[in-house]
């Protein structure tokens, strides 16, 4: 099939809902306090480079240890229904351990490039082509480095409120797209 726009969007809709920079935009100013400077680019290149990694040896990695991509889909599915809970119901599942330092380690890993992208990544490669995927992914790149880079402006400019009706939308979006997910792979499980 190929470069598809639709799934480009649609695959740039959902890791912008899992990754939720502008939800964790309280805990980067935090740590910008804590620290003083949050290295933007260092934090995106390598946030990049996992998710990229991922994307193309997750799958082989997954089969080193015995799961195909349908159970990891169907797992990511559950994943995908915490966060959209978390982000509708303000409950907390995830993200509970904030980091003590700025560095690669707490901003790329887990914040941005953490579990629940990595979950997303392989579970949308069950249903869309590699490089719309890809292309997702940088999108959401260059997205995070301009939320770390304007962090303070678009927090004075959203203000809390704001900030709250943003993460519940894309909360009901990612709770969707949690409910299709399960929905194309639990048949795969089966069929085997």
């Amino acid at each position: 099939m190929g470069f598809s726009l639709k799934e480009i969007l649609t695959a740039t809709m959902v890791l912008f809902a899992v990754i939720d920079i502008l939800g964790s935009i309280p805990i980067i100013l935090d740590l910008r306090n804590k620290v003083g400077h949050i290295q933007s680019e260092k934090a995106s290149f390598v946030s990049a480079i996992i998710m990229i990694a991922f994307l193309f040896v997750g799958e082989a990695l997954l089969r080193l240890i015995g799961i195909d991509v349908n159970s990891f889909a169907v797992a990511g599915s559950f994943v995908l229904l915490f966060l959209a809970l978390e982000m509708v119901l303000g409950m907390s599942f995830f993200k509970d351990d904030v980091p003590e330092t700025v560095s690669v380690v707490p901003l790329a890993f887990p914040l941005i490039a953490g579990a629940g992208s990595l979950t997303t990544i392989l579970s949308l490669k069950a249903e869309f082509e590699t490089i719309n995927i890809l292309i997702a992914i940088v999108l959401n790149i260059v997205f995070v480095y301009a939320v770390l880079k304007t962090s303070r402006r678009i927090e004075n400019l959203l203000g809390k409120g704001g900030l709250s009706v943003i993460r519940k939308i894309f909360g009901v979006i990612l709770l969707a797209i949690a409910v299709k997910l399960f929905a194309s792979n639990i048949q795969g499980l089966f069929l085997h």
